[in-house]
This record gives structure tokens, C-alpha cells and sequence, in this order.
């Protein structure tokens, strides 16, 4: 297929079904943003504890590496006997593989957080809740920030294989190109799954660089 076909065809394809489009692209970020909010809830107090509790953060980091070498298509397959297909079967197993890089960069934060920092603050009397929200948690942030942008390209990434469980989202227009053998769709799916991680890489980047330029001026010791 010539580039200038292949580029006429993708016009087409926004003049006819553009609102099927938009339709693909709010299910999958809808599909994100739940994964990320539910791994966050269990993997920030998690991280944070096992900062705090050596058995817990090598349980946390060992968990992580098991579920690294789980191939994401091959997760979503064997929860299908278990909860079926939909929605859920995604959202567990994206939930699944958007927990390591929470979990390793929340333990590693707080683990950085230099104890001098600690001591400059109980000289000044805080308590153990001021040392934490004042202290560790901005510190901490960075890494922290850093763990969600890597959950969150994985997620958007991983996101695509969910249409073979019937969660939707832009993984419908690769599969249904591959189907047809229609280079249109694939290309489409493919840039837009792509645009979004960019993106999202490109935002998280610059936050964590606003974060620790605040750090190193409000933290200079």
C-alpha cells in the first residue's frame, strides 16, 4: 500500500468514524486511569511500609520480579477461567503488571530520604506525622512520580492487548486491522497507543523535574 493512499484512507477514516474513535480512546484511558488509581491505592502504602519493614520490602521486591517475567498476554489468558472475560479480567491484570515499578520506586524513595534530613527535623520538634508529610513524602516524590510514569506507559501499552478479553479501547483497531488485513486501522490504533504514552512519559518527566527542582531549593542544607 502506497504512503499516499495509506494516508488517504486514515482521512477517510476520521471523516466517517470519528466518533467510534473518540468512543476507542475514552475506553481505553478510562481503562488507565482505574487501572492506575486501584494499583496506586495498593502499591503506595505498600511501598512505604516496606521502606519501613525489611521482611516487607524484600517480599515487595520479590513479588515485583515474578511479576516482571509474566508475559502480559499470557496474564490475561489464564484469568479468563478463573473471572471470564470484561472489564475486570483487564483491570486485574493490568493492575497486576502496573504493580513492580510502583512498588520498587516507592521503597526505593523513602529509602533515599537521607536520615540527616530526619534528625535536622526531630531537632526541631516534629513529630513522627510532621517528619513524614514535610520530610519523607517530598523527597520521597520524585521516585515515587517516577514509578507511576513507568506503571502508566505500561498500562497504556498493555491496555491494547485487553480488547482480546472484550475490554475495548484502541486495541480494538489494531486486532480489527490485523483481521481485515487493513493496514489503516492498525495504523491508527498503533499511533494513537503510542501518542498517549509519549505523552504521558513527556508530562510525568516534566513534573518530576518541577518536584525536584522545588526539592533542591527548599531542601539545601
Amino acid at each position: 500500500m502506497r504512503s499516499d493512499s495509506l494516508f488517504s484512507q486514515v482521512i477517510q477514516y476520521f471523516q466517517s468514524n470519528s466518533g467510534q474513535y473518540w468512543q476507542y480512546v475514552g475506553q481505553h484511558l478510562f481503562l488507565t486511569l482505574v487501572t492506575l488509581a486501584i494499583s496506586m491505592v495498593i502499591a503506595l502504602p505498600l511501598g512505604y511500609l516496606g521502606s519501613q519493614v525489611k521482611p516487607v520490602a524484600s517480599f515487595c521486591v520479590a513479588f515485583a520480579q515474578v511479576l516482571r517475567i509474566i508475559p502480559s498476554l499470557a496474564l490475561l489468558f489464564l484469568l479468563i477461567p478463573v473471572i471470564g472475560t470484561g472489564m475486570v479480567s483487564a483491570l486485574i491484570a493490568l493492575v497486576v503488571l502496573a504493580l513492580p515499578p510502583l512498588l520498587i520506586n516507592t521503597i526505593l524513595g523513602f529509602n533515599e530520604v537521607s536520615p540527616l534530613y530526619k534528625e535536622v527535623g526531630t531537632a526541631l520538634g516534629m513529630t513522627s506525622r510532621q517528619l513524614r508529610r514535610q520530610i519523607e513524602i517530598p523527597l520521597a516524590l520524585p521516585y515515587v512520580l517516577n514509578g507511576i510514569k513507568l506503571a502508566i506507559v505500561e498500562i497504556i501499552a498493555s491496555a491494547t492487548l485487553a480488547t482480546y478479553i472484550g475490554a475495548g479501547g484502541l486495541g480494538t483497531l489494531i486486532f480489527t486491522g490485523l483481521g481485515l488485513y487493513d493496514m489503516t486501522y492498525v495504523v491508527i490504533g498503533a499511533v494513537s497507543v503510542a501518542a498517549l504514552s509519549l505523552g504521558a512519559m513527556l508530562g510525568f518527566d516534566f513534573l518530576i523535574r518541577k518536584v525536584q527542582k522545588h526539592d533542591k531549593s527548599s531542601y539545601s542544607i
